[in-house]
């Protein structure tokens, strides 16, 4: 009997299951919307929609119980600054999970996770940044 074990392996020990949501909690929140395999964006979305209740609460042992979970400070200050004031009216379903067709390699099920109210410039903000900074450096160098 397969008793109260909820969730799948994904073919993967328990720690790289663990760091792997961490790295992919991380993401979902910086950029709003990631696109991996359909099986990780299942497992991926109780726990997306768990931190956005963290932030949501506020408080200091909300944070920490965030942090021990993403493990990057900089996502959990968006998490509680912005996520949680964001979502501060709704009552659960943060993310949605899109299928976005099959992997060209494998032919694995791919699926897009976003957040539901989600912000268009979130993603790719940060290649936005660096290929500006490298051009105002080459400005200045030529």
């Amino acid at each position: 009997m397969r008793h109260g074990k909820a969730g799948r392996k994904l073919n993967r020990t328990s720690s790289h299951r663990k760091a792997m949501f961490a790295n992919m909690a991380a993401s979902l929140i910086k950029h709003e919307q990631i696109v991996t395999t359909l099986p990780k964006a299942k497992e991926m979305k109780p726990i997306i929609d768990k931190l956005i209740t963290l932030g949501k609460r506020g408080d200091l042992h909300a944070r920490r119980q965030a942090i021990s979970q993403i493990r990057d400070a900089a996502m959990v200050r968006k998490l509680f600054d912005t996520l949680g004031e964001r979502y501060k009216e709704r009552n659960g379903g943060y993310c949605r999970v899109l299928k976005a067709g099959f992997r060209y390699g494998d032919n694995a099920p791919l699926a897009v996770i976003e957040l539901v109210d989600r912000d268009p410039e979130a993603r790719g903000a940060d290649d936005r940044a660096r290929v500006e900074a490298s051009e105002a450096v080459a400005e200045t160098a030529a």
